[in-house]
């Protein structure tokens, strides 16, 4: 009897300790406030953008240049817009022959470029060329950034519509005279993996142009400039042009003005 008594009274003491705890917990509850009707909207959460997210944009003609009246221009742009991680780029380069009056070469490249390395973008896209010799559509693959000893290096890999395997490399190094005039070495190398008859041109290394340009920079955006340069068509494709009655190669002063925005 003693230990029914003592059990009905211990889970009475039970009973009564979990109501005050629910009792407790129910006026907490109800001292909460309560904003479901509230009218005012909810304060947006603000993301804030990172340095290296911030979009940005350029566009730079490296040559823009002729030889004088009745002769030979030549340019070579590119432009782009985006992050440091993933750009766009729009690229354009073409060669206008003043004897024949004829563009003799032309293209416009568009491709999507994206970080791989603290100097160096991996690059995708097409390119569509626009002359009197070729409309063809490309694939390209290519890397484009800085090597060491601040080169500028721009190397592509083409594959045209009909298979047909190229590719071009181009390399260049300012070095600062004073802190507006600056000479540019620069490089150019063509090359092929087969023979393209209708374009006269073939297998092998096919163009190397190299020349170095004197430029002022009157401002950071415009550079007058005045260089030399030495263009040459090698190996099959030199054999091409000479059957073709052809000048193999040429030697010339150029005028230009470099621009950036």
């Amino acid at each position: 009897m003693q230990k029914l008594l003592s059990t009905l009274v211990a889970s009475g003491g039970l009973i009564l300790a979990m109501l005050s705890i629910a009792s407790a917990q129910s006026s907490t509850n109800s001292l909460k406030p309560n904003y479901s009707d509230l009218s005012v909207p909810p304060v947006p959460y603000y993301q804030p953008m990172f340095p290296d997210q911030q979009p940005f944009g350029s566009m730079r003609f490296d040559k823009l240049e002729w030889n004088g009246p009745g002769s030979n221009a030549r340019w070579d742009m590119e432009a782009f817009v985006g992050g440091d991680y993933d750009k766009f780029f729009l690229k354009s380069e073409g060669f206008y022959d003043g004897k024949t009056r004829k563009l003799e070469e032309g293209q416009v490249q568009l491709l999507y470029s994206r970080l791989i390395s603290y100097y160096f973008d991996a690059q995708f896209g097409i390119r569509q060329d626009f002359s009197a010799k070729s409309n063809r559509t490309y694939a390209t693959i290519g890397v484009e950034g800085l090597a060491p000893f601040f080169i500028e290096i721009d190397a592509d890999l083409y594959i045209s519509q009909k298979g047909e395997v190229s590719a071009a490399l181009t390399a260049f190094h300012d070095v600062l005279i004073t802190n507006r005039l600056i000479l540019q070495p620069r490089i150019d190398l063509k090359l092929q993996a087969q023979r393209v008859s209708d374009l006269n041109l073939g297998s092998g290394f096919t163009d190397v142009e190299l020349g170095a340009r004197l430029r002022y920079e009157v401002t950071r955006n415009v550079a007058p400039y005045i260089g030399v340069v030495w263009d040459r068509k090698l190996g099959e494709t030199a054999g091409i042009a000479r059957a073709n009655g052809e000048a193999v190669g040429s030697l010339f002063v150029a005028g230009g003005v470099r621009v950036l925005w």
